[in-house]
């Protein structure tokens, strides 16, 4: 049975293939990719497939049996880039969808939240059997911010106190195998975040501990915060919606205690100074 994984080249869908490939046979694996030279590293096969052009999805998916959605990363787009995703699957007769959401995406303050709700009910107006994986804030989100952060003497933000349970991409990754792999999993919604929850503040006293430097946390207004994400070279769109998530997180929107994501992969979610030393690693 073919499995098909959207935005392949993608860090998250990198890690999903590597993953599977460990799994099951690499001639049951399709990467789905805007550019097919960018995945020819992928040991699998690669197929062009566009969430903008319906055609490309529609050759794209034929012969595959189950898809993982992965949303877009094209913020203001994403519900129509699904929606022709989903079209595709449709007419191909696709058998069951996996879909990448947002963390409690029906209640969620965040703006990135509409276009998930948006996906979500299209699945299941579709007649798709599907399962949805609302992940949490990935850890790298802000671990790409620590060389930053230790070159400009502080990490800025503004989530307040807020508390984040985040994940490493890998820890959604292994989920994401776990679901395409095992039976049982046909009509869930996973509630998907880490074991661990921390505030910026937190985050900012364990690079200055594994640095030895005083790296303090500095909580910016929304659109200082915003304006400095766009100076270090974040698209505007980007830059705000990664300042309104930190707006959310600072009204709770990024906590969950529920450890669904660890129930499924079977282990504890990776921990905060793990992340950040390899951050550092690379800094």
């Amino acid at each position: 049975m073919a499995i098909a994984i959207t935005g392949a080249t993608g860090h998250l869908g990198r890690l999903v293939i590597n993953g599977l490939k460990a799994r099951i046979s690499a001639e049951d694996i399709v990467a789905l990719a805007r550019s097919t030279a960018k995945g020819s590293d992928l040991g699998v096969a690669v197929r062009r497939a566009d969430y903008r052009d319906p055609e490309t999805l529609a050759r794209a998916l034929s012969g595959v049996d189950t898809l993982l959605l992965i949303s877009s990363s094209e913020v203001g787009q994403r519900a129509v880039q699904h929606h022709n995703v989903i079209e595709a699957a449709k007419n191909q007769n696709v058998k069951w969808i996996v879909y990448t959401s947002l963390l409690r995406a029906e209640t969620s303050p965040l703006s990135l939240a509409g276009e998930h709700r948006e996906t979500e009910a299209g699945l299941k107006a579709s007649g798709i059997p599907f399962t949805i994986l609302r992940n949490g804030w990935y850890t790298e989100n802000y671990t790409a911010s620590v060389a930053a952060a230790v070159a400009g003497g502080a990490f800025l933000g503004c989530a307040g106190a807020g508390r984040i349970s985040s994940a490493a991409r890998v820890d959604y990754a292994e989920a994401a195998v776990e679901v395409l792999t095992t039976p049982g999993h046909i009509g869930k919604t996973y509630e998907l975040a880490g074991d661990e929850a921390y505030t910026l503040g937190d985050l900012a006293a364990e690079i200055s501990r594994q640095t030895g430097k005083n790296i303090p946390y500095k909580d910016l207004s929304e659109s200082d915060y915003a304006a400095a994400l766009v100076k270090l070279g974040l698209p505007e769109a980007a830059a705000k919606a990664y300042a309104g998530s930190d707006t959310g997180a600072s009204q709770g929107a990024l906590w969950d205690d529920g450890r669904q994501l660890s129930k499924l992969i079977g282990r504890p979610t990776t921990p905060l100074r793990v992340s950040v030393a390899e951050a550092l690693k690379g800094a």
